[in-house]
């Protein structure tokens, strides 16, 4: 149970600061950032990742029954969707912020997930864990709250489309509620992988990469795609050709290797919690991540200009994510 947790802190804690080094990323437009990211982590390190570390790859994919994959695919192709939206509402709206509302819609929705697939607990643990994340969603209107009165402040040093933070708490949203699709792939995946790897002689762990790999390419199907367009559309491929290029080759490929392996850990996490693991792990996963994102958001000046009440209203929103992730916690282990 307490490794479970510490695995699901520390997923969080890596997915929170995956997209920091975008910061320091230089020529680049951002078609440019995130297609190369998207690259990466979701063909490149979790197909090297795969064949490298699983034993018996191609017969545990092979002999994968045809329902699971078709189910797998589609939920993973809706989570591709959710996650190209999220990196662009951090353009619109920060990182803290987007993170946060991002996070705690994938949180809400996606806890309940598994719930389709497995069976529900007993009804104290239910009751603990519909209350720990009715606080979450308090968190998200504090969340939201906040980032309306810093686009407030900030409008009297630049000017601001009035739209942009409304269209970016859209995007966040919506992203969110997409992006549960990975909740559900991993929660109907995971048993016949978690065998089928077993069967071959893998150690536990190894199951959460073969998880990942049907996750990770039916996500990034969408995403090629999308980016083939927007690279032509804004004429950016020639933005590649810069001297900047190692160097933002290498922060991107820090941020591919972080979002994997967090992606990666939180299954191991959520094996590891046992009964409830997935709604549990889930919802303890992206709370740290959110967590980690504010605390970023601030340390790299994103609410320098934010009034009193927009990081008044910013502190409520993680006070309350926090609170209710532990209501979450206390209801898997009644």
């Amino acid at each position: 149970m307490i490794e479970g947790i510490l695995l699901a802190i520390f997923a969080g804690l890596m997915l929170g600061l995956y997209a920091l080094p975008e910061k320091f990323t230089k020529d680049f437009k951002y078609e440019n950032t995130w297609s190369l990211f998207f690259l990466l982590t979701m063909f490149v390190v979790p197909i090297i990742a795969s064949v490298t570390l699983i034993d018996g790859f191609s017969t545990i994919f092979s002999e994968m029954p045809t329902d699971i994959l078709i189910k797998m695919g589609l939920a993973s192709f809706l989570w591709g969707i959710g996650v190209m939206m999220w990196s662009k509402a951090i353009n619109y709206i920060g990182l803290s912020l987007g993170f946060s509302l991002f996070i705690g819609t994938v949180i809400l929705v996606g806890s309940l997930l598994p719930f389709i697939v497995e069976d529900l607990p007993p009804a104290n643990k239910l009751t603990l864990i519909l209350i720990g994340l009715f606080i979450v969603l308090i968190g998200i209107f504090a969340n939201g709250k906040a980032g309306y009165a810093r686009e407030s402040a900030e409008k009297k040093e630049e000017s601001t489309d009035s739209k942009s933070m409304t269209t970016g708490i859209l995007i966040a949203v919506i992203g969110g509620l997409l992006a549960t699709g990975f909740s559900y792939a991993n929660a109907v995946g995971r048993p016949y992988l978690h065998d089928a790897c077993q069967a071959q002689g893998n150690a536990d762990w190894i199951t959460a990469v073969a998880v990942m790999f049907p996750i990770f390419i039916s996500g990034g199907l969408v995403m090629t795609a999308y980016f083939v367009w927007q690279l032509s559309a804004k004429k950016a491929w020639n933005d590649f050709k810069t001297p900047s290029f190692s160097k933002n080759f290498f922060l991107i490929l820090v941020m591919a290797v972080f979002h994997y392996a967090a992606s990666a850990l939180f299954a191991f996490a959520a094996f590891k919690l046992g009964n409830s693991g997935n709604t549990v792990g889930y919802a303890i996963f992206n709370t740290s991540c959110v967590v980690t994102a504010i605390m970023s958001g601030i340390v790299t000046k994103e609410w320098i200009n934010a009034s009193a009440k927009a990081r008044n209203f910013l502190y409520l929103g993680l006070a309350c994510m926090v609170v209710g992730i532990l209501f979450v916690a206390f209801g898997n282990g009644a």
